[in-house]
């Protein structure tokens, strides 16, 4: 199978590996960087371009892994190309592709990649949906060349998965960011912290978060709750966001 890689960047990278791992063939990689194309590149076996207009209109997919706010417009110069065409965008509908394209779907990857921390992709859940049912059962198979875990969810759907995403990983991971920002305040290392943040990780892979809550907030804690909001009275923001969480786990509770 001969694959073209529109973008360069954390997903068009981790694809791009596991379609070669597949055993699929990297034809180009494009990307508005010629040296981040360059550089996937010489990784996959492909050949870089840095113009859409060098396009190779005969391979079987093209995979559009580009920020959310270019997708349209990629997909408005590949109309030549004949083989299909798929964008990984979590929050981007399928009806951004125009009915004149042939053979268009979504091959959306729930996951959080980083280019240089290597990922098992039998382990990354893809959620899928096509322009019709034949071109559906395609594309599942092309997905299940690389993960087991394959999941047919419409855009509304989609969409959903991508919101919660959001608030499991994104903000997550900032929270962690402002925890460090709290300790280097304090001349403490993040270092202390981490197996903190694997027992929380590994506790909701066997319950439900809303089963393993735990803190002062749950506890109605009042004395600990006060004493953190004076720690915080330098820091008027993370005040506001530890007010705000606080109140929305006593809601939950």
């Amino acid at each position: 199978m001969k694959i073209v890689c529109i973008g360069s960047g954390n997903v068009a990278t981790h694809f791009s590996n596991a379609f070669k791992s597949a055993g699929s063939e990297l034809v180009q990689i494009w990307s508005k960087n010629p040296e981040h194309a360059a550089e996937l590149a010489i990784k996959t076996g492909a050949k870089p371009i840095a113009d859409l207009k060098e396009i190779d209109n005969n391979a079987d997919v093209y995979l559009i892994a580009v920020k959310d706010d270019a997708i349209e417009e990629v997909i408005a110069q590949l109309s030549a190309v004949k083989g299909m065409i798929v964008h990984t965008s979590g929050a981007t509908d399928i009806d951004v592709f125009p009915a004149t394209i042939a053979k268009y779907g979504v091959l959306y990857p729930l996951q959080t990649f980083s280019k240089h921390k290597a990922i098992d992709f039998n382990q990354v859940p893809l959620c899928i949906e096509a322009k019709d049912e034949e071109i559906l059962k395609s594309l599942k198979s092309i997905a299940l060349m690389l993960s087991p875990l394959v999941y047919e969810v419409n855009s509304e759907k989609r969409r959903i998965l991508h919101l919660s995403a959001v608030f499991a990983c994104n903000f997550v991971n900032h929270l962690y960011t402002l925890s460090n920002e709290i300790l280097q305040r304090n001349e403490l290392d993040f270092e202390i912290l981490r197996p903190l943040i694997m027992e929380t990780a590994e506790k909701v892979q066997n319950a439900f978060p809303v089963d393993v809550q735990t803190g002062p907030a749950i506890r109605n804690d009042e004395q600990t709750i006060t004493k953190h909001k004076e720690l915080l009275s330098n820091m008027p923001e993370l005040k506001d966001i530890y007010e705000t969480l606080s109140k929305s786990i006593k809601k939950t509770h």
